[in-house]
């Protein structure tokens, strides 16, 4: 083979080794987007953005104290480690039994939530909620107990929040970008916010950014119009 047949088929090679990861990928996020997610309707649809009413459902959840990528590993670690088995299960009252520990299955989003009132609280905040949306099969009472005590189970009530889809990767300043321009639509439509902005992210770490699924929930006052 010359030089010039060589130049020829070597990029085409590339092409295909491209298409077939970029489609390994798209199953993998399909795969993905299967699991379990918190329920709620959508009240309204504007383009990218979406005002949601969600169901009640059951978090595990800790605090973390560092920065948003610091604690975002931090947390997801820690409540990993509760849903693949660092927990007890809950028996009867009056049962001999011995509390086992059990897996619980992942589910999505992941949701970070500043807790400092801060400006800009995406880039400044120095302490986050990570939290773990629990499968509904369970609910406060059935879910297996935390071994470790920085992580807690809580039940979120019925409540209202404004959504804004994105893609791509989360650095900071792009997600206070994009909680700024929720804010915006959220007072454009005469509706009231309540609270911080959350991050939500929905796919697996190997996902390319291009599909990528994320979101940013603003809570809002029940809109009298949209109930």
């Amino acid at each position: 083979m010359n030089y010039s047949t060589r130049k020829n088929t070597l990029p085409l090679s590339k092409v295909w080794v491209s298409l077939i990861f970029l489609v390994l990928c798209i199953f993998k996020t399909d795969e993905a987007m299967a699991i379990e997610e918190p329920k709620y309707q959508t009240l309204l649809t504007d383009q990218s953005f979406e005002v949601r009413k969600y169901a009640p459902y059951v978090t595990a959840e800790t605090t973390v104290q560092a920065d948003m990528d610091k604690a975002s590993n931090q947390g997801f670690r820690r409540i990993a480690d509760f849903i693949f088995g660092n927990n007890r299960t809950v028996t009867q009252p009056g049962s001999e039994k011995e509390n086992n520990s059990a897996k619980i299955a992942m589910t999505a989003p992941v949701v970070v939530e500043p807790l400092a009132q801060v400006q800009d609280p995406m880039v400044n905040a120095n302490e986050w909620r990570i939290s773990f949306v629990m499968p509904s099969q369970y609910n406060e009472q059935t879910l297996p107990k935390p071994n470790n005590k920085d992580v807690v189970i809580r039940t979120v009530p019925e409540k209202y929040y404004a959504v804004l889809n994105y893609s791509w990767l989360n650095g900071t300043e792009k997600v206070q970008e994009k909680s700024d321009e929720l804010l915006k639509w959220i007072q454009k439509n005469n509706l009231k916010s309540m609270g911080q902005p959350k991050l939500a992210r929905y796919d697996p770490p190997w996902t390319l950014p291009m599909f990528r699924r994320n979101e940013i929930l603003i809570e809002i006052e029940p809109p009298s119009t949209l109930k």
